[in-house]
């Protein structure tokens, strides 16, 4: 998975106004205590930030 589809995803699954904002400010256990553009910027795998916030959401399977 690419950043930009990562950031695609992120902007359907929580809506174009607030995806940025939830990026920035929703940590996550399964990232160690980051959130999203933290995990990113540290080199985490767009793949597995998804996995932690497909968790996180509690999004369908087709999501996944």
């Amino acid at each position: 998975m690419r950043h930009t589809e990562f950031w695609a995803r992120l902007e359907r699954a929580v809506g174009r106004g607030y995806y940025e904002v939830w990026a920035d400010q929703f940590v996550m256990s399964e990232l160690g205590g980051r959130t999203a553009r933290e995990a990113l910027d540290a080199g985490v795998s767009p793949k597995q930030v998804w996995a932690a916030v497909w968790s996180a959401l509690e999004l369908p399977a087709t999501e996944r």
